[in-house]
Formats: structure tokens, C-alpha cells, sequence
């Protein structure tokens, strides 16, 4: 990219904050010659944009949060048209990186602000602290292994205040209602409420978790059978315990575990079936375990060992 070539007056003192406004005057000063000693980034906007009014706070955030890694310069091209001019912009919002007094790298648009981060990244050479939706996100998560359900849910409404298109908080709102003690109906609701942001063919291994979670729960609340309630576990136990090869009560059991959060007991019951007769009631203990599977997550440390189990049991 070729440098905007801008003057400045030799009175003109540049601003050291992290969020500035910058001027055709003020450029050379808070743009080419900060981007010396840091990272700049030039957030080009207009007040008729809407995109600009989405991207531009997020922007914000992350510098302010940065530790001083990054500053921010934005720019009105209403008022200050001639630095978009130079730099050949078509679009805005329009961001470019500038390094060592040269624009260096730049994107259009309102990106998620994950993406934001890794583009600032890239260009940084390093990684930025936590941004405060990431913060949000570790609190959550670690609220949620910890059963406080309330604490969690919390944490992932601010985390969606911060970054609505999060779909990670989408994910852990919708998990944390799913494992609440609220009816079924209202679970799966609430859960159905907070994914529904998210867009249909995204990816993401938490969004894909939370999913399978919701239409498990569906499955389960469509069952006449009281799936999943504590109080089925200890009569489904006997029946086992009378007969292992009833595979139904080993089955029925393996869901009352699930819906009673046990989940590594869910596992090994459908294991255990799969063991003596993987080929039970057209293999619905291993298409089960693959629900699970699917629900909780491809990480979890249960899903990795129960995987390594099952292979052991297929090829045995």
C-alpha cells in the first residue's frame, strides 16, 4: 500500500490515547508517525453508516483493552475525505493497519469481533490480552462446570451485550439453560431463544455441542417415560443388576443418568451395552452414544475416553 501523503503543522502535538479522533492536519502526527512505535489502526466511518455503528465500538473496546499494544485513529471521511481518497477506499467501514509509517494491511466491513482480534493479531505479532466478552466467556464457563447455573447464564447475557454475534456465548447460555432444573418445555425454550442468533451453517465445535444438546433434550421430553429423572435411576439399577443382558433398562438408564447430569455413568451404561450385544435394537445403544457424543462436546475429557473405549469394543 502506498503512504497518504499528509501534512501537519510543526506546533501540532500528537494524542497519545488509545481512542482518537483524527484530522487531515492530525494525521501524520497520530497515524503514520504513532504507527512507529505501535500498531495503528485507522477505523474510516461516516455517521450515515450503520455498519460503522457496530464495528466502530467493538473497535473501541479492544484498543482500550489492549495495554497500549494498539491505538486507535478514527476517522470522519464526511469531514476528512481526503485520506479515504488516498488510500482508494470504495466502502466503509473500512479499517487499515498501519506499521512503521505504512498501511500495511486492511479489511472492509463489520467483522465479528473475533475476527477483529485476529486480524489485529496478525498484524500485532503477538496476542492481545482477553478482550472483556472473552473475560465474560472464561467466568461462564468455569461458573457452569461448577453447576452455578444463574452465575453462568450471566455472564453469557453480558458476554452477548458485548459481542451479540458471539456464538460461544450463544452455545454457553443454551447449555446452561439445558442443565437447569426448569421444566422441559421451558428449557428447551430458553435454549431455542439463545441459539437463535446463530446462523445456520456455522460451525463452531461449542455451537454444534449445544445443538445436539437441544435436540437430545427435545428427544427426551417427546419420551411418555420419565427419561432423565433421579428418582428412575435406582429401579433401572435393579433391573440391570437382576438381568445385564436387558438392554432396554440399560438404555433407559443410561438417559436417567444424562438428564440427572451424571454424564460419565450416561456413558459407560451405553458402553456396557454396546459390550454385550452391540447389536441390540439395530445398534440404538451406539447411535445413542453418539448423541451423546455429539452433545457434549468432541473435547470433553469423557467423550475422548469413551471414544477410545468404544473403538476398543468395535474391533476387538
Amino acid at each position: 500500500m502506498d503512504t497518504p501523503t499528509q501534512t501537519q503543522s510543526p506546533l501540532q502535538a500528537a494524542d497519545t490515547s488509545a481512542v482518537i479522533e483524527v484530522t487531515t492536519q492530525s494525521f501524520m502526527a497520530d497515524v503514520i508517525e504513532a504507527s512507529q512505535s505501535q500498531l495503528v489502526l485507522l477505523d474510516l466511518w461516516a455517521p450515515w453508516c450503520g455498519p460503522c455503528k457496530q464495528l466502530t465500538p467493538v473497535l473501541e473496546t479492544l484498543a482500550e483493552n489492549a495495554d497500549g499494544q494498539i491505538r486507535l485513529a478514527k476517522m470522519n471521511i464526511d469531514d476528512h475525505p481526503e485520506v479515504a481518497q488516498q488510500l482508494k477506499v470504495q466502502s466503509i467501514p473500512a479499517v487499515f493497519a498501519f506499521k512503521d509509517g505504512q498501511p500495511v494491511d486492511g479489511f472492509m466491513g463489520a467483522l465479528p469481533e473475533s475476527d477483529i482480534k485476529k486480524f489485529i493479531e496478525k498484524n500485532l505479532d503477538g496476542e492481545l490480552g482477553p478482550s472483556p466478552a472473552e473475560a465474560l466467556l472464561e467466568t461462564a464457563a468455569d461458573s457452569l462446570a461448577a453447576g452455578q447455573l444463574d452465575d453462568a447464564m450471566e455472564c453469557y447475557a453480558a458476554a452477548l451485550e458485548q459481542d451479540p454475534e458471539n456464538v460461544k456465548a450463544m452455545a454457553g447460555l443454551a447449555q446452561a439453560h439445558l442443565a437447569s432444573s426448569a421444566e422441559a418445555a421451558e428449557k428447551i425454550a430458553a435454549a431455542q431463544a439463545a441459539l437463535s442468533g446463530a446462523g445456520a451453517q456455522d460451525n463452531d465445535p461449542d455451537l454444534g455441542a449445544a445443538r445436539a444438546a437441544l435436540a437430545l433434550e427435545i428427544k427426551m421430553a417427546d419420551k411418555p417415560r420419565e427419561a432423565g429423572a433421579e428418582d428412575a435411576i435406582a429401579p433401572l439399577l435393579a433391573a440391570v443388576a437382576q438381568n445385564e443382558k436387558n438392554h432396554q433398562a440399560r438404555f433407559d438408564l443410561a438417559l436417567a443418568y444424562h438428564g440427572a447430569g451424571q454424564r460419565e455413568l450416561a456413558l459407560e451404561a451405553l458402553l456396557d451395552s454396546i459390550a454385550l450385544d452391540r447389536a441390540w435394537n439395530e445398534e440404538a445403544a451406539r447411535k445413542q452414544l453418539v448423541e451423546l457424543f455429539d452433545a457434549y462436546g468432541a473435547t470433553d475429557a469423557l467423550v475422548v475416553a469413551a471414544r477410545r473405549r468404544l473403538s476398543s469394543i468395535l474391533f476387538s
